[in-house]
């Protein structure tokens, strides 16, 4: 595992709308529908081979349930400009589009969920963003030595 690039990103979907198992059927997909300025500035971050934990939200219970991996950056976000899409913004122009997003492949699920109760007795506010009361974002940066430690508990529930 020391050679392993580290993940560094946690990313929330609702299991309803698009879960684990989604992208395990379709290997790839690109995040869209993103329509926060915060994430989407933590989006164009990224670097193509970054590690990201999928975490299903909004769910019972909610936490992380796979691993996938950027494999394209600051794409066109295409449901912007799609006027029958929930995520249509008549303000973003083709010139000038507002919202891009990242491509992920599926790397792993987990043999079971690592719930946000057990994630927030492990880790603090300071150390996990996600655990911070009021925290909505839905694209959260994991710090190296957070991410680690995530790993080393996932890979022990397999």
């Amino acid at each position: 595992m020391a050679s392993q690039k580290l993940p560094c990103w946690l990313m929330k979907s609702e299991p309803d709308a698009y879960s684990i198992n989604d992208l395990k059927k379709e290997k790839e997909t690109i995040w869209d529908g993103i329509r926060n300025y915060q994430a989407r500035n933590l989006m164009r971050t990224m670097q193509i081979g970054d590690q990201v934990f999928f975490y299903h939200s909004n769910c019972k219970p909610p936490g992380i349930i796979g691993l996938m991996e950027v494999i394209e950056t600051n794409l066109i976000d295409p449901t912007q400009f799609d006027d029958q899409s929930k995520y249509f913004d008549p303000k973003s122009k083709r010139e000038n589009p507002r919202w891009d997003c990242p491509r992920l492949k599926y790397v792993k699920t987990y043999g079971e969920i690592l719930s946000l109760k057990e994630i927030s007795n492990i880790f603090t506010p300071e150390d996990l963003i996600l655990v911070r009361k009021g925290n909505r974002l839905s694209v959260i940066p994991v710090i190296s030595k957070v991410a680690k430690k995530l790993l080393g508990i996932l890979e022990n529930i397999e």
